[in-house]
């Protein structure tokens, strides 16, 4: 039974860049870019003076080239003993990588990417409006993978919006919560973001610590209209680690405590709260991020994330001899055409749209 005595919010912090988090999860990042309209290469139209190019994240006008040259976005880079989870909420990114899979994907979709034993990709954010602004958010979490499925094969999802399961809640005054399920289970999630029903929740990958039925792993973003209130259950694990991340909206109450600047809230897992947007002229969100803990080292070095210092000194001398894999697109940076259309391509070659997932769902 819970213990009713504590109270549900174990620490708030201010949000920095990257966000902070808590065991199993490793790095959290919330990209929000105003991109202007773009030129003929994809990239912004607008001038790149004054910016450290290569190195970008001033976010000079409102945005950012990153690491990219042309088109903004991450080139080409390598990973291994850990998965990317990215959540793209507005503008769309293009995926290559080292198994040949290759992805334009937004407006909602989900990319979830296995590293395991090591994966090279880029991720570029093609800017397709000539006559239009491109704005891009987008969410990156990293989640841990336990020592037994560091080295598993690299493993490439796709989740589209038609297939993501939502919850459409409206309180005792008709205000509306809407709540994304990309990981974990919540009861009454049933219909996609165009309000179709879909079958859900979503099975992770398959040496996900998100697979495994007691790890109570759980991605969700939360939408509150103006004055709504939506009650957060209980996590259902025991052990479970609960961060909530408010980070659009300008107050909220978090059990009965307000809360006035964007934060990082540590929740008990065992405790059932209210959330409330106490601003009655503007929508407030949040992203969950929770799970039981992996509770093993972590031996960081970058882009290699292992368990003990040897692992990560392996994985630096794998990726010098082997470049897991090798990289075979004709620069560091692809983007795949005009065409707005989003797809994938597998590593072994079968195509994926997200109309025909849809329609088998």
């Amino acid at each position: 039974m819970p213990d009713t005595s504590r109270h549900p919010i174990l620490q708030i912090k201010p949000l920095g860049f990257p966000w902070e988090t808590i065991d199993p999860f490793l790095f959290c990042v919330y990209h929000d870019d105003a991109y202007p309209q773009g030129n003929a290469q994809l990239g912004p139209g607008a001038s790149l003076a004054g910016r450290d190019m290569g190195q970008d994240f001033s976010r000079k006008d409102g945005w950012s080239m990153y690491h990219g040259a042309e088109v903004p976005g991450f080139p080409s880079h390598p990973h291994r003993g850990f998965e990317t989870v990215t959540i793209v909420r507005k503008g769309l990114i293009d995926h290559s990588d080292s198994l040949g899979a290759a992805a334009r994907f937004g407006g909602g979709d989900v990319q979830w990417l296995t590293a395991g034993k090591g994966v090279v990709h880029s991720e570029m954010f093609p800017l397709l409006k000539t006559d239009a602004p491109n704005p891009l958010e987008l969410f990156q979490i990293w989640l841990n993978l336990p020592a037994s499925s560091k080295m598993s094969a690299p493993h490439f999802t796709m989740f589209w919006s038609e297939q993501i399961p939502r919850q459409l809640v409206t309180d005792a005054l008709g205000r509306r919560t809407e709540v994304t399920v990309i990981a974990g289970q919540l009861q009454g999630v049933n219909v996609n973001a165009a309000g179709a029903p879909v079958s859900g929740p979503l099975a992770p990958p398959p040496d996900s610590w998100a697979a495994q039925s007691d790890a109570d792993v759980a991605i969700w973003t939360i939408r509150m209209a103006p004055g709504a209130s939506w009650t957060l259950p209980a996590a259902k694990g025991q052990g479970t680690r609960r961060q909530l991340y408010f980070f659009k909206g300008s107050a909220v109450s978090v059990a009965g405590q307000g809360v006035s600047q964007h934060a990082a809230i540590e929740l008990r897992g065992d405790a059932r709260l209210e959330l409330k947007n106490d601003d009655q002229g503007a929508e407030a969100e949040f992203l969950l991020l929770q799970g039981r803990p992996i509770a093993e080292p972590v031996a960081q070095y970058g882009p290699f994330v292992m368990n003990t210092e040897a692992e990560i000194s392996q994985a630096i001398a794998d990726y010098q001899r082997t470049q897991f894999g090798g990289w075979p697109w004709p620069d560091s940076g692809p983007v795949h055409g005009r065409d707005p259309a989003r797809f994938a391509r597998h590593p072994d070659g079968r195509e994926e749209k997200p109309a025909a997932v849809a329609a088998r769902s």
